[in-house]
């Protein structure tokens, strides 16, 4: 790993960073106690989440399913008049790249750039093309090849008008190894939370795939955490603005407000699943 690349994994953890890890353990310890306790609504409770994860990351990137649309395509099968089938598609599609974390967590695989690419072909398994815009600002029809890293260049628009991009092709395959080392080598060394924080953000900053970056990094996230015990963390689209400014700062080389907002939103959703746990039935 180069100096330059560095400075995006090894942060000084602050007070209140440490707080939050503490309290994000406790919540976790409170909800494997509770979840013994009663099998079946762990069932619908784990359904829920599933829900909720998918919709939320689809949102985030784009999808105009509604909550209550991303539970009936889910759970019926069935779609809705009036929106786009990819739409469907990609639900279709993150439910089973969850179903594939849980079976990575089962079998106690390594993460490794294998198990990076096939999350990455099954978040785009019948998608043959993703809309970019050109350098005239004229939005065309890129095609895309799944599971393999990128072969052009990437960048976004960002909200202050700038361009930024996303790391070159020729240097991908060799920072998608540097990611992968750091996160097995401190596995046992740092806090799981993390860990799993600053990989989410170098996924996203290599930006290693045609489409599907960040979705691949939420679950990439939510893998390292599963991994370790936690539960998994739902980034929701109402904080889709949070989350980009805070992507946006790691950018410039301090990830403690991105690993705050991720801290934080783990905690919202222990929190939410503490309470469907000891709600009166």
């Amino acid at each position: 790993m180069t100096e330059a690349t560095n400075k995006f994994y090894n942060q000084e953890i602050t007070t209140d960073i440490e707080y939050l890890f503490s309290k994000a353990s406790s919540l976790n310890d409170k909800i494997n106690s509770l979840k013994s306790n009663d099998d079946s609504l762990w069932n619908i409770i784990a359904k829920k989440l599933k829900v909720d994860w998918t919709y939320n990351s689809n949102s985030i990137e784009g999808s105009t399913l509604t909550l209550g649309e991303t539970f009936f395509f889910i759970s019926e099968g069935l779609t809705v008049e009036g929106k786009p089938f990819k739409d469907f598609l990609d639900a279709k599609n993150h439910v089973e790249a969850i179903d594939y974390l849980y079976e990575l967590v089962s079998n106690k695989r390594d993460i490794n750039e294998y198990v990076l690419k096939e999350i990455n072909a099954l978040l785009l398994s019948g998608v043959t093309y993703t809309v970019a815009q050109n350098s005239q600002g004229e939005k065309v029809k890129k095609r895309l090849t799944s599971g393999e890293y990128k072969k052009q260049s990437n960048h976004v628009l960002q909200t202050d008008g700038t361009i930024h991009w996303y790391v070159d092709p020729m240097n991908v395959k060799d920072q998608m190894e540097d990611l992968i080392t750091w996160i097995n080598d401190k596995k046992n060394k740092l806090h799981p939370l993390y860990i799993a924080a600053v990989a989410h953000y170098n996924l996203v900053r290599i930006h290693a795939f045609d489409d599907g970056n960040g979705r691949g990094a939420r679950i990439l996230m939510n893998l390292i955490l599963l991994k370790n015990g936690f539960f998994p963390v739902v980034v929701r689209n109402d904080k889709k603005r949070m989350y980009l400014d805070a992507l946006s700062k790691a950018d410039n080389g301090d990830l403690i407000p991105f690993i705050r907002f991720i801290s934080t939103e783990l905690i919202e959703t222990y929190e939410k699943v503490i309470n469907d746990l000891t709600s009166e039935k």
